[in-house]
């Protein structure tokens, strides 16, 4: 073998097609006889439309059709499961949020299409919109991803009330949007009744079932393929309205259609992280060890549809605890519906969790990484399962290390580098990891080379790399004569790409088939025949799978410094460990952790999306008013991977590890900017007039 395979920092075998531009994503997709689509979107954010003229818009160059809720195919908006979004496909002259879909226009050319689109115009029957959270109508979901959202053990509230020492705020994050470098877009195309999309998602098979209820067909009649994906984090994840719509205008016109969503357009109907309101009330013993944790958690939801943000999941699976109380509240308001975003309930419960420990931290005067070592739980705290593997220790010691945690003065704004107030915080960061069922098909060539195939697809994580170090090793050839492929509903079937999920999942079925092809070889006396040999495999958790608990660990170290005068606050440093399982390629999985340490620096100092109060629409659609960090604002993180063997978790051995990164990185930003300032903020993100008090 030319090199070193699992774990070996291999470079992305698509790496360098992606730097010299020859990677094709679904932008770039052209279909003889292809023509374009813009969406029009709504100008009000509840109400309906009185009148459409389109006469301008039919008029200008280029434009073939106007597909409004007057001519549109008439196809079913509803949702056929509860996990789906209802679309919005000009079915009828109702609005509930702004930006929704009122209408495509169709041209010959982009330009045509994006300059007739600035001619409709529409008259609105307005609505006064729900925009106070505070005061909306809300309610109690039954569930959160099959789970019960309100829950129990022990008696928190009895607990809590004789406690020695009490801290109980509220916290609170802002409605963040998706920004990934590609915006969404899909390519439709029918054949007859069979309709080919080529689409930026993070789940072919999901839009291909969805897809085929809203024509009324069967999923076979429908192919989507996915070319590399620009970047998703959970809203990519589900089929939204757009997709709908670009192949009802390719039904409406006869021919291919291209519908890319502009960048304002992100802050439409493809989804949101939730503004969340947290209470955390913590119990304890004068040492600091838990009594009882409550956390109650608003978040926000359209009019007509549900999505919960799980925050409180975090503390639930965390500390040793006995008594233990959650619920969750949904405010209905005049938005799109919410949806996942990187580490969706964990980023954002552990701000509020991890910021309430800091609080505990400095009322009892213990040192913040102690107290949670004296919480430090065994097993999983809510159902008593022993953890297929639990290195968070090490992460702490492995990471205050490298920090030089020791330093650290106790008293807020003890510390100064110059000028400038300097702090310093910490917090734990744990996700859940999880597999299900996958498939893939693999060939052994007579020339010695590999193909795995499976459906999954390539977002940025190096899955045509990662997979085919697993098989290669296994199957003991060269990582070069092993090829994955990828991204088309034709290809064996995978699970969502989301939810860190998909290593454990994709990756298991991989080593079972390069296992069950090594064997088969064996078997024929090492000679593979002229045919070649073709595998089709499939796995699926078993009952072991649920004798663990499954988590993803980590301990997040941040430094800032603070300018007295100007509340101007940077992260100068920041290290993080993390328990992630086997490490199946070093270099993408320090992107992946860096890139969830970065996100939430992001959430701690800079991303809200900001609603016009009278009239629901936002403010800052856009990268200009919608701030995010740049390379000036990120110092080099430092990563620290503490890998151990898992043989419980799953048959590859690794824990997700997409969304880990991000957990508790805000919070340690927050606490160290506590300790440099003394001034708490519970309020995302943190800005300079909130430190000038």
């Amino acid at each position: 073998m030319s090199q070193p395979l699992v774990g070996a920092p291999h470079d992305r075998v698509e790496g360098p097609e992606k730097v010299t531009g020859e990677a094709r994503y679904t932008a770039d997709v052209v279909i003889e006889g292809l023509v374009h689509a813009a969406v029009v979107p709504s100008g009000i954010a509840n109400g309906r439309i009185v009148a459409v003229d389109d006469s301008e818009a039919r008029a200008a160059p280029g434009v073939i059709e106007v597909m409004t809720h007057h001519n549109a195919p008439r196809v079913s908006a509803a949702k056929p499961a509860d996990s789906d979004s209802l679309l919005f496909l000009l079915q009828n002259d109702r609005i509930e949020f702004d930006r929704q879909p009122i209408a495509v226009v169709i041209a010959q050319s982009l330009e045509e299409a994006t300059y007739a689109a600035q001619l409709l115009h529409v008259r609105y029957e307005a609505d006064h919109p729900e925009t106070n959270f505070d005061a909306a109508p809300r309610y109690v979901p039954k569930e959160i991803f099959g789970e019960p959202a309100t829950h129990q053990r022990g008696d928190p509230e009895k607990a809590f009330a004789t406690a020695p020492v009490r801290i109980e705020q509220t916290y609170r994050t802002p409605t963040e949007h998706h920004n990934p470098m590609e915006t969404h877009g899909t390519v439709a195309q029918w054949n007859g009744e069979h309709l080919t999309l080529h689409d930026s998602s993070q789940w072919a098979f999901g839009v291909q079932r969805r897809i085929a209820k809203v024509f009324g067909i069967d999923a076979e009649q429908v192919r989507v393929i996915v070319p590399y994906v620009g970047g998703a984090f959970g809203s990519k994840g589900q089929m939204w309205s757009h997709v709908a719509l670009a192949a009802m205008a390719a039904k409406l016109v006869g021919r291919p259609v291209k519908l890319i969503v502009t960048r304002p357009q992100m802050f439409g109907w493809v989804g949101h992280r939730p503004q969340t309101e947290q209470r955390v009330a913590l119990g304890a013993q004068r040492d600091g060890r838990l009594v009882c944790v409550t956390h109650d958690v608003l978040s926000e939801t359209s009019v007509s549809d549900e999505f919960v943000e799980p925050c409180a999941v975090f503390s639930r699976d965390l500390y040793a605890v006995e008594n233990y109380g959650m619920s969750h509240a949904l405010p209905r308001l005049n938005i799109s519906k919410p949806t996942y975003q990187r580490g969706p309930g964990e980023s954002t419960g552990s701000f509020a969790m991890e910021s309430a420990m800091d609080e505990l931290a400095y009322e009892i005067d213990i040192d913040p990484l102690e107290l949670r070592l004296r919480n430090y739980s065994e097993r999983q705290p809510d159902s008593g399962k022993p953890y297929s593997s639990k290195q968070l220790r090490q992460c702490y010691a492995r990471a205050a290390e490298r920090f030089d945690w020791g330093r650290r003065v106790p008293q807020p704004r003890s510390m100064n580098e110059g000028r400038l107030l300097l702090g310093l915080g910490m917090a734990t960061a744990s996700r859940n990891t999880h597999r299900t069922a996958a498939k893939v098909r693999i060939r052994a060539n007579s020339d010695g080379t590999v193909v795995v195939a499976c459906g999954t697809i390539e977002q940025g994580c190096g899955s045509p790399t990662v997979y085919a170090q697993l098989a290669s090793e296994i199957l003991e050839i060269p990582f070069e004569r092993v090829r994955f492929e990828f991204g088309d509903t034709n290809l064996p079937e995978a699970p969502l790409a989301a939810g860190s999920q998909t290593s454990g999942s994709v990756g298991s079925v991989v080593v079972k088939a390069a296992t069950w092809l090594r064997d088969k070889i064996a078997d024929l006396g090492g000679t593979i025949p002229p045919n070649g040999i073709v595998l089709d495999v499939a796995d699926e958790p078993g009952e072991n799978d649920e004798s663990y608990a499954t988590q993803a660990f980590g301990a997040q170290f941040a430094q800032v410094v603070v300018d007295p005068d100007t509340g101007e606050v940077r992260v100068v440093r920041f290290v993080g460990a993390f328990d992630g399982g086997r490490i199946l390629n070093a270099k993408t999985a320090n992107s992946q952790f860096v890139g969830g340490i970065v996100w939430g620096i992001s959430m701690a100092l800079f991303e809200k999306t900001r609603y016009d109060a009278r009239t629901a629409r936002i403010m800052n659609a856009n990268l200009s008013d919608y701030l995010v960090p740049t390379n000036a604002d990120i110092p080099n993180p430092e990563v620290i991977a503490i890998e151990a063997d898992d043989p419980h978790i799953n048959p590859a051995h690794v824990k997700g590890i997409g969304e880990v990164g991000i957990t508790g990185a805000a919070a340690a930003v927050a606490n160290a900017v506590y300790h440099a300032t003394g001034v708490r903020v519970r309020d995302l993100p943190i800005t300079p007039d909130k430190l000038l008090v």
